[in-house]
């Protein structure tokens, strides 16, 4: 066993960069992702960081949905 497998790094303190958790938060938002991958994520991204990424993209699209449809109308 890995010494990872026997103390993992708390979740708060994940060193993942905020490229990355974009990245997993657009993947997400689009329902396609290598398993592998969300492996990875799940590893390297900082929770903390994923919901304010998460909370920022979904006030995006609402926003850009909002504006689309006063566009068209």
């Amino acid at each position: 066993m890995s010494p990872d497998a026997v103390n993992p790094e708390p979740a708060h303190r994940r060193k993942g960069s905020v490229l990355r958790t974009v990245k997993a938060v657009a993947w997400s938002l689009v329902g396609l992702r290598k398993g592998s991958e969300y492996r990875e994520d799940l590893e390297r991204v900082n929770p903390l960081h994923l919901i304010g990424v998460g909370l920022a993209a979904i006030f995006a699209l609402v926003v850009f949905l909002i504006a689309l449809v006063h566009w068209i109308v």
